[in-house]
């Protein structure tokens, strides 16, 4: 899972920005550490897989809600590289637009064993509905504090994949520990050669 670390996000808040970074990751197109990602053949095997990785089970997927989802991980990704370029204005336009588009609500809910907490919702229970809506929150909360420089695309070459910073420090520049070591080791690789 792309979100972990010591930033304090409530649990809600990193499972729907960890839902928006597996979308974006698993459903568009791109590079990965280097590697060529086409957009996925089965999209409503690609949400589950999605869903799996951040500890949801899998859920049956209809194939209007994969579609959705496919298209909604696109425009999350524009929201994920505005951030990056320090384009606030374009990512809160583009965050915007998804609130409107998913009719994100808050409601609180309570867990068994938990407290009441903020949660947002979309207009039924559709697989794409609510977690679209939920991403589309997550993100403008990220967006509308001091968090907007936590969402990041990698910065190794060929690769564009999208994480959540939650470092303390805040210095996160890579996806993975592939990516950070395939850089580092190109660096080292560089040097010897001069």
């Amino acid at each position: 899972m792309a979100v972990t670390g010591q930033l304090s996000f409530d649990s809600h808040t990193r499972s729907v920005l960890a839902a928006a970074v597996e979308y974006v990751n698993r459903l568009t197109p791109g590079y990965s550490g280097g590697s060529p990602v086409a957009a996925p053949a089965d999209a409503a095997t690609a949400v589950g897989d999605a869903l799996a990785a951040i500890g949801y089970p899998r859920p049956d997927v209809p194939r209007p809600d994969a579609e959705r989802l496919v298209e909604l991980a696109g425009r999350m990704r524009t929201i994920f590289e505005a951030a990056q370029a320090d384009d606030l204005d374009q990512a809160a336009t583009g965050v915007n637009a998804l609130l409107l588009d998913t009719n994100a609500r808050p409601q609180l809910d309570r867990g068994r064993d938990r407290p009441w907490s903020l949660h947002f919702h979309g207009p039924n229970d559709e697989l794409a509905n609510g977690w679209a809506a939920g991403c589309a929150a997550g993100l403008a909360i990220a967006i509308g504090s001091d968090l907007a420089g936590r969402l990041g695309v990698c910065a190794a070459p060929q690769c564009d994949r999208v994480f959540v910073d939650v470092s303390r420090n805040a210095q996160r520049r890579f996806c993975s520990p592939q990516c950070q070591s395939r850089v580092k080791a190109a660096t080292h690789r560089a040097r010897q050669q001069s």
